[in-house]
């Protein structure tokens, strides 16, 4: 059967090239994030309405201290996960390329670790609520899942299964793993994009901003989890899925497992944040 597919953009990875300094596109997307990301927390600190008479849990000066925490353990975290996680038998081989993080190749969940650790940590330096600086992060992680998945469709990586859908995109067969045959696929990148970015972005914002979210200490992150596993869940359906991974099978990927416990968690805070809600208004 011919299928009608889009060209797909034969964007350089490489976004400025200056001699043997090269800066690529996947560098920039968390530049991007975390910079949004970081002007976003300092705009919400800065709303008194948001908070309804209560102390915001931070100064706006404090969420510049934290953005370099948060850089390191997305950075960091992110890293090592996607090793430890998807591919340790490939860097345990040549642990030179685990340094490589131009390549692309970073894990969601490593990083959400990662930035979880350093929320902890920040949390207790500066004697601030841990659930209410998690709030805070949780509620800036969209931006930075948006331009991530931007950056993986410019590397043509994480590709979507072969599809007939008129929005099927064509990726060049030498962007395509060994064994995966040529021919129009979905871009699921362009979906998680929409998914993880957009969409939980504004079901935050319509809590924060319309439900008082913001004063009830863990119900962002309840939220943010939800939110996340759910929309991860979604876009994996769409995913050509790597048989090779441990957890992955015909009928659930390995990014699908690690979002259960993150759905479940999400719900149990949820409802302890309810439930400590109800009790203090007895």
């Amino acid at each position: 059967m011919d299928y009608m597919a889009i060209s797909f953009p034969a964007i350089d990875p490489v976004a400025v090239a200056l001699g043997p300094v090269q800066v690529r596109w996947y560098g920039l997307a968390y530049l991007a994030g975390l910079t949004l990301g970081w002007l976003y927390m300092r705009r919400l600190l800065s709303s008194p309405s948001l908070w309804s008479g209560q102390q915001p849990p931070m100064r706006p000066s404090q969420a510049d201290d934290f953005l370099l925490w948060a850089t390191f353990g997305t950075v960091i975290g992110g890293r090592l996960g996607y090793v430890l996680l998807y591919e340790p038998t490939t860097f345990f081989a040549d642990p030179a390329r685990i340094l490589s993080v131009w390549e692309g190749g970073m894990s969601f969940h490593g990083g959400f670790l990662g930035v979880s650790l350093a929320v902890f940590l920040f949390s207790r330096y500066n004697k601030l609520v841990l659930l209410s600086l998690g709030d805070l992060a949780a509620v800036s992680v969209p931006f930075g899942l948006f331009f991530g998945r931007i950056a993986n469709f410019i590397n043509g990586e994480l590709y979507g299964r072969i599809s007939d859908v008129p929005w099927a995109v064509d990726f060049p067969v030498h962007l395509l793993d060994p064994g995966d045959p040529g021919g129009p696929r979905h871009p699921s990148q362009l979906y998680e994009a929409f998914l993880e970015g957009v969409v939980l972005f504004l079901v935050i914002r319509y809590f924060t901003h319309y439900r008082d979210a913001l004063k009830q200490p863990g119900l962002c992150v309840g939220i943010f989890l939800c939110g996340y596993a759910v929309a991860r869940i979604i876009g994996e359906m769409f995913r050509d899925w790597d048989y090779s991974r441990f957890f992955t099978t015909p009928y659930f990927s390995t990014g699908m497992v690690y979002c259960v416990p993150m759905l479940v968690a999400g719900i149990l805070l949820i409802n302890y944040v309810n439930r400590k809600r109800v009790a203090e208004a007895v």
